[in-house]
C-alpha cells in the first residue's frame, strides 16, 4: 500500500515524511514546510495508515527465540493509584522478540485467562519467556516455554534474564503519546 491521490508536492510529501519520522507534529511540520495545517494532517493521517496496513500484513507473524513479555496501563488521571488498578486506565499487554519486533494488543484485563491464548498464539513452543513476577505469568511455568522470572522488587537484570527491552518500548510509547496528550477516542479502534 502506498499514498495515492496526492496533491502535495514531492519535495513536500518528503519534507512531511522526514518530519513524521522525528515525531514534529503536523501543525509544526505544516509551518515549517510552508503548507496548510489540514494538508500536512491529512498526510500525516494516510502515513498512519500505510503503517497500519503494513502491521496488519505482520500480525499473523510468530515470535521465537528469546521473547520478553510485559504489561503497562495508559490513560487515565493521574490522581490517586497509579499502574495495575488504576481508576480510568486501559491495560495493553505487550510482547517484545528480543532484537526484533513488538506486538501489542489491548486488553480488557491482564489475568491469565486472557493473555495465555494470546502468548501461545504469538510465541512459538520451546521460546525462552522472559517476564516479571506478575501473577498471570505463572502459567507459562507448566506451558511449551522455558520461563525465565526477574523479581523486580530485588533487581531489574541479571544476565540476559531482564525485561528491558519491553520495558524501554512502554517507555517510549508513553513519552510519544504524552507529547500529543494522548490518543482523542474517535481514533482508537475497538476493544475486540
Amino acid at each position: 500500500m502506498k499514498i495515492t491521490h496526492c496533491k502535495l508536492l514531492r519535495k513536500h510529501q518528503l519534507r512531511l515524511f522526514e518530519y513524521f519520522v522525528l515525531e514534529v507534529t503536523a501543525r509544526s511540520a505544516a509551518d515549517l514546510t510552508g503548507i496548510q495545517p489540514n494538508s500536512a494532517a491529512l498526510f500525516y493521517r494516510k502515513l498512519r495508515k500505510v503503517i497500519t496496513y503494513h502491521l496488519e500484513q505482520k500480525k499473523h507473524e510468530v515470535f521465537d527465540g528469546a521473547v520478553e513479555l510485559d504489561e503497562s496501563y495508559f490513560g487515565g488521571a493521574r490522581k490517586g493509584k497509579r499502574g495495575r488498578g488504576a481508576a480510568g486506565k486501559v491495560a495493553v499487554f505487550g510482547i517484545l522478540k528480543r532484537s526484533g519486533n513488538v506486538y501489542t494488543k489491548v486488553v480488557h484485563n491482564t489475568k491469565t485467562e486472557t493473555l495465555m491464548p494470546l502468548i501461545a498464539r504469538k510465541i512459538a513452543p520451546d521460546s525462552i519467556v522472559y517476564t516479571d513476577c506478575y501473577r498471570s505469568y505463572n502459567a507459562l511455568d507448566v506451558s511449551n516455554f522455558y520461563h525465565e522470572r526477574i523479581n523486580h522488587s530485588a533487581l531489574f537484570a541479571k544476565g540476559k534474564n531482564h525485561i528491558n527491552g519491553i520495558e524501554n518500548f512502554w517507555n517510549q510509547a508513553k513519552r510519544v503519546l504524552r507529547k500529543y496528550n494522548g490518543i482523542p477516542k474517535k481514533n482508537r479502534s475497538a476493544i475486540p
